[in-house]
């Protein structure tokens, strides 16, 4: 009997595109709607059906639902840069909440019942201590985090009339496929990872370090980094827990432990072998000294282990991204 066939929307991103490799690795069908603002076609696989559409637009969804059986939804389509939803909060509003809002009633017409949703750390209050667990206090800094909190609360909702669903708020997100299938083809670095990586090739003159005087090791923010790769396989895993009938829930998606900024740009420089020049300047308003995460839910309900837990594992694999788009080599 074959395995079902789910809908990936904002498959064509950075970790749409994984999640896609992830399903289909595992064996299920896949279908993927974006609308290619920020992602690329080239992202996925041409056997993959693909739809450049808008999760804005239910006739488009509807019509993904009934052609192809779509027995549930992987939830990542999002304007997800902070800076853009700032820029324009409205327009993250009306897609990420107002989208999710279209893909729901969608779903619900269509009697598609399950939905993993892409959510993020940023929904957490800075102000509380780590490690932040799925019960810490939220509190938003931006509005891109706060379409979050929104989208979540749609779910939830939507979960009291039936929908079965799984919340992954994910922390800081790296690396790329380590068979080079997929990775990060953002234009611009948005990324403290990428944008080292961009020093090491040469494409910037150098890096800011934002912030020194942090209550922390170092004096620099602290996050907790994971790599895509084992993000996108943990999609698999709460699609599995929810199709053997686990309880719709919240999970966190980290390694459980922070790096500095400091330990991050030395990591770069030491897989690299560039000494790019970094400078230091204030800090930004609104950076929290330290984010990481309590994994332990995902790891007791779901059986999510990080197979790649190392700083340097993440470098590298996107390091090796990095050198393989720009031509140069990378796939060793």
């Amino acid at each position: 009997m074959s395995k079902p066939i789910f809908l990936v929307t904002g498959g064509c991103g950075y970790i749409g595109s994984h999640i896609v490799l992830a399903l289909r690795d595992a064996s299920y069908g896949v279908v993927v709607v974006d609308d290619l603002s920020t992602g690329c076609r080239e992202a996925i696989d041409s056997s993959v059906p693909f739809v450049r559409g808008d999760i804005r637009d239910e006739g488009v969804l509807r019509g993904l639902f009934g052609a192809y059986s779509v027995r549930g939804v992987v939830h990542a389509a999002a304007v997800a840069s902070v800076p853009e939803s700032v820029a324009e909060p409205q327009r993250c509003q009306s897609i990420n909440v107002a989208g999710t809002k279209s893909l729901l009633e969608a779903m619900r017409a269509c009697d598609v019942g399950m939905l993993i949703f892409s959510s993020t750390s940023g929904v957490y209050d800075e102000g509380a201590r780590p490690p932040f667990d799925e019960g810490t206090a939220l509190g938003p800094l931006n509005p891109y985090a706060q379409t979050k909190v929104d989208g979540e609360q749609l779910i939830e909702s939507y979960g009291v009339q039936g929908l079965s669903y799984a919340i992954l708020r994910y922390f800081n997100v790296g690396g790329a496929d380590p068979q080079l299938r997929a990775g990060d083809r953002k234009r611009s670095a948005t990324t403290l990872i990428k944008s080292a990586l961009e020093c090491a090739l040469g494409k910037r003159s150098g890096l800011a370090i934002f912030g020194t005087d942090f209550a922390t090791k170092d004096g620099t923010g602290i996050r907790d980094y994971v790599h895509v790769w084992d993000i996108a396989r943990a999609h698999v895993l709460a699609l599995e827990h929810l199709l053997a009938g686990g309880r719709s829930d919240i999970f966190n998606l980290g390694v459980g432990r922070g790096f500095s900024v400091r330990e991050v740009i030395k990591v770069v420089k030491e897989v690299t072998g560039v000494d790019f020049a970094v400078r230091e300047e204030g800090r930004r308003q609104g950076d929290p000294p330290c984010i990481y995460g309590d994994v332990s839910k995902a790891r007791q309900v779901l059986g999510y282990r990080a197979a790649y837990p190392r700083l340097e594992s993440i470098v590298r694999d996107s390091w090796r991204w990095e050198q393989f788009i720009n031509g140069l080599g990378g796939a060793d």
